[in-house]
């Protein structure tokens, strides 16, 4: 028997649609019967690709005795946290409030009559363990609570809510302000202590960070670090690490040691994004490592093999988890990736075993008996080993690399288990279209295209961003996801920040046209229409018009695995700004930056993208030139330059720059127009 998640369209719903539980998605008629009812509401965020939300599915959410309890005293709530961000977001701030800490699942407890939260944890167990109560004791006490200490009850949600109100309006009264090159160089130099290795805990990939730390290395800042080499080093450990999929290509969405040896095998979309524009960056900044160039070039073999849709936007994750047989009740962790050294030993010759020990291959293996693949030197793999890694691959997936262009997706547990792979059982692929996860790997598309000099990588890009033009617009209204053709959500401040990013990416692949310029303008006047706060400045996460289920209505400013929708909105307002001689868009940025500035300079380690942002803003850089010199350009590390292609050059010039509001003397040579160009990148 199932419930009403059945009918849901997230996967993530429908993993619990044979819980005994009785759950409701977040709508009207959900909030409106906890009230009628006067039960407090239970609600459980997650995602799909989340391991302990799985366990907790499969443990305490499928207990009959807690069903039963959570079914009379409950209004039990899921909400996949992908479908609504705004909704996470507000809850895990308050959990950050209770706990100290983070994480999913997360479950909150909340007052009917106004969604205020009065307790939040992670998961639970079914019985006490891991220092943790059982559920069934955790409902009950806060059943009792909730009926018989109302006056405390109320203290508790005043303190709960006038932190979050106190949070989203940012006033915290900072008078000390720092000049805006000092403010960049504080912001620089924690995100490169952020992404300097560390001996312990474990391994996240942090873009947002290292982006800042690698664009602030060109201004040779006093420091204790050498931003480049931690730059660098943090390429080295993506695209060496296990973290990376050296048989299969993608990366994994962290490990669990400091080593960058052991991932948790799941891969998600907006990592991936993220990293190939990182590396495509490192490239282009002249550390031409060929091992960046490799798992740049898997990745995209990975997402055209298997995350992307026949219409051609891309999926949005693969599980760690999968089947070792198709009698097996539960998936294993890393199963479709690991090896042990038996499989090694029928399938290589001892040649291609022994040389495969570039990688960490051993008899007793480094997670659970078996094997994941870590390079121990950069360079170029030899021939051996690239044809081991070939036989490595046809294991894996039943036939060679060079015959397999799509791996169909396993789209739940049961495709899983019962279709006929030739080879192991793939994790479920989550086929959802998210429009802020497909942006970001748009734009890693965009850039890798330009750097590696890739004409297919910008024609995968181009596709997934004519899709989302074409079919993520609703009675004129932009949508955040789609599901198998049809767009559900109205979008949210990142889906807008990061698709317009990507289609200037777009644009600045291909200066000669301006289409992707046209539909980043109009997409960008719905954004302020509907999103900026005219009170505040900077972007609210949701809406006008889609924010009433909402407690408070924030503005996102911190980056987490994602950037701060925010950091992108306002770089993104520079670009327009120079693109169009549109100063509108200039005054929104630093009604932005001021904004948020009192956070970047109280907690730069939260708001790299913000730096970014003001990176943008104080040296912004606008080269003026023809085909021939801006193609030249193209692939460089400026990363603060936009591109437009002009014949209408002053005599004996080749090109011009302008900064800001003001151009310099025409560029007579190559030479002069370089000289001009890195000198605007960095207006100290």
């Amino acid at each position: 028997m199932t419930n009403r998640l059945a009918e849901a369209k997230s996967l993530y719903l429908r993993k619990h649609a044979e819980n005994p539980i009785d759950w409701w998605s977040w709508c009207d008629e959900a909030l409106a019967t906890a009230r009628v009812q006067n039960k407090p509401i239970f609600l459980s965020i997650g995602y799909s690709s989340c391991h302990w939300c799985t366990v907790m599915e499969g443990e305490a959410f499928s207990d009959i005795a807690i069903a039963d309890y959570m079914n009379a005293n409950y209004l039990p709530i899921k909400v996949d946290r992908e479908e609504r961000p705004d909704l996470d977001s507000i809850y895990m701030q308050a959990l950050q409030m209770m706990s100290g800490q983070g994480g999913w699942p997360l479950n909150v407890f909340l007052s009917p009559e106004d969604l205020v939260p009065f307790y939040a944890g992670t998961y639970f167990p079914v019985d006490p363990r891991y220092g943790r109560p059982g559920f069934l004791q955790v409902l009950q006490a806060l059943r009792r609570y909730y009926d018989t200490e109302k006056a405390e009850l109320q203290q508790r949600k005043a303190l709960i809510i006038e932190s979050l109100l106190t949070s989203a309006v940012l006033q915290d009264g900072t008078t000390d302000e720092l000049e805006d090159h000092e403010l960049l160089r504080q912001g620089w130099e924690t995100s490169t202590g952020i992404i300097t290795p560390s001996q312990s805990g474990n391994s996240f990939p942090m873009i947002p960070y290292a982006e800042l730390a690698l664009r602030g290395t060109r201004f040779n800042f006093e420091s204790r670090y050498d931003g480049k080499q931690v730059c660098t080093q943090r390429g080295l450990d993506l695209a060496l690490g296990g973290i990376y999929d050296h048989v299969g290509g993608g990366f994994h969405r962290y490990t669990v040691d400091a080593t960058w040896t052991v991932p948790h095998f799941e891969k998600m979309l907006y990592d991936n994004g993220q990293i190939v524009e990182y590396i495509a960056s490192l490239w282009s900044a002249g550390v031409e490592e060929a091992a960046f160039e490799r798992a740049v070039a898997g990745t995209v073999q990975w997402l055209k093999r298997e995350m992307t849709a026949p219409d051609g936007y891309f999926y949005a994750a693969q599980d760690a988890d999968s089947f070792i047989e198709p009698t097996a009740v539960e998936p294993e962790e890393g199963a479709f990736y690991v090896w042990s050294y038996s499989e090694l030993q029928q399938l290589l010759t001892p040649e291609e075993l022994r040389e495969l020990e570039e990688f960490t291959v051993s008899p007793n293996g480094n997670f659970e008996g078996r094997n994941v693949l870590q390079r121990r030197h950069s360079g170029q793999l030899s021939a051996t080993v690239e044809t081991a890694l070939s036989k490595l691959f046809t294991a894996r997936y039943g036939v060679s690399s060079e015959s397999l262009e799509t791996f169909p997706p396993a789209r739940n547990n049961q495709e899983a288990k019962t279709a006929n792979w030739p080879g192991r059982i793939p994790s479920v692929t989550d086929t959802k279209m998210i429009v802020a996860w497909n942006s970001l790997m748009i734009s890693g598309l965009a850039k890798a295209a330009r750097v590696f000099q890739e004409r297919s990588y910008l024609e995968l890009a181009a596709r997934a961003a004519n899709f989302i033009l074409e079919n993520q617009f609703v009675d004129g209204r932009f949508h955040r996801l789609n599901y198998q053709g049809e767009p559900s959500v109205l979008a949210q401040s990142e889906d807008y920040a990061f698709f317009i990013k990507a289609l200037l990416d777009l644009q600045a692949s291909n200066p000669e046209h301006k289409q992707w310029l046209e539909k980043a303008i109009a997409i960008q006047d719905e954004f302020n229409e509907f999103l900026w706060s005219v009170e505040l400045g900077g972007y609210y996460n949701t809406s006008s018009d889609s924010s009433q289920d909402l407690i408070v209505r924030e503005r996102s400013y911190a980056d987490n695995a994602t950037p701060s929708a925010n950091g992108v909105a306002i770089a993104n307002l520079v670009r327009l700004a120079l693109l169009t001689d549109n100063l509108d868009y200039l005054d929104l940025a630093e009604l932005g930056l001021k904004a948020f500035r009192s956070v970047m300079h109280r907690a730069p380690q939260a708001s790299p993208s913000l730096f970014t942002a003001l990176d943008w803003y104080r040296n912004s850089t606008l080269i003026r030139s023809t085909t021939e010199q801006i193609n030249s350009l193209i692939p460089k590390f400026l990363p603060t330059a936009v591109f437009t292609i002009t014949s209408d050059l002053p005599e004996g010039s080749i090109g011009l720059v302008c900064q800001g509001l003001k151009c310099l003397a025409p560029a007579e040579n190559v030479e002069h127009l370089l000289q001009q160009v890195q000198k605007s990148q960095n207006r100290a």
